[in-house]
């Protein structure tokens, strides 16, 4: 099929796409290939560079630091995302005044780098007098940073909808609240769901920031096994595991969203053969 934008590729097209994507995989697999030779040229896999994965100790700690990556990465993206449906609704209210208010906000911290808002948090508040800890300087730059980015996301889903919904929903004598809160915004996260798992991903590696206050997360663990001279400074082989922790935790969070949102569907799908077989029976009881 065509579309609006583009024309569908023929059989060239889809032929030097393939042709393409082959030579990408190879270059890839090539640059991959001369970094684990160089790292093996200077002595990166030798066994006493992975003795440190052979101790209890180190291994307890290692699930800590996943441990509390993960606590700051559930606290911020729970926050985030509430932040960003509270601002996105702002941003969408009738009164300019709230629109002008939220529109401030969600422009102010999205333009932010989120580094520097940890640190304004981390060693302004203290100075301010207000006490502040590690943690709560990462969640709250966490929840600032990404929930101004899902509040524009919520936001261009709500208006990407059919203005019927919205007319129907008034027509039942529904007010703005409830139209925004059980019936634009539920379907505003479903349709956006891809970029709002892209955003809970990078917020999760965002929380690698909190090695620079001290955040004890996985970085910070790895930085200070890295310079242990007793396991051979393992700089390379403890960044690489981690590395892989991480991967491994962004392939677990976008595969949970994609198993909700398939449940969800087929409860949909459920629930629309239910209504479809409704007038059948009706009309046999009737017969």
């Amino acid at each position: 099929m065509s579309s609006v934008l583009y024309d569908a590729p023929g059989p060239k097209a889809k032929a030097r796409h393939r042709m393409l994507a082959v030579l990408g995989i190879l270059a890839l697999a090539g640059a991959l290939g001369y970094v684990g030779y160089k790292f093996y040229e200077s002595g990166e896999f030798v066994p006493s560079k992975w003795e440190w994965l052979q101790y209890e100790q180190i291994q307890i700690d290692l699930a800590k630091a996943v441990l509390a990556t993960l606590q700051a990465f559930a606290s911020g993206a729970v926050l985030a995302l509430v932040f960003g449906a509270i601002f996105a609704i702002a941003r969408l209210s009738d009164h300019v005044w709230i629109r002008a208010f939220a529109t401030v906000i969600v422009e102010f911290f999205r333009a932010i780098p989120l580094l520097v808002m940890i640190f304004l948090f981390y060693f302004g508040l203290p100075v301010a007098g207000v006490e502040m800890t590690p943690y709560l300087a990462v969640v709250l730059g966490l929840m600032l940073y990404n929930g101004s980015v899902l509040a524009e996301v919520f936001r261009a889903g709500v208006l990407a909808l059919p203005k019927g919904q919205q007319e129907a929903a008034y027509a039942l004598g529904m007010r703005k609240t409830q139209v925004m809160v059980t019936v634009l915004l539920p379907q505003a996260i479903r349709s956006m769901m891809p970029t709002i798992i892209s955003q809970l991903v990078v917020l999760l590696k965002d929380t690698a920031l909190g090695f620079l206050i001290t955040y004890q997360e996985l970085l910070y663990y790895a930085r200070n096994l890295g310079s242990q001279g007793v396991f051979d400074r393992p700089i390379v082989p403890t960044t690489i595991v981690i590395a892989a922790i991480y991967i491994v935790l962004c392939l677990l969070l976008t595969w949970l969203a994609n198993y909700l949102d398939k449940r969800q569907n087929r409860s949909k799908k459920h629930i629309d053969l239910d209504d479809d077989k409704k007038p059948d029976a009706t009309l046999a009881d009737a017969r």
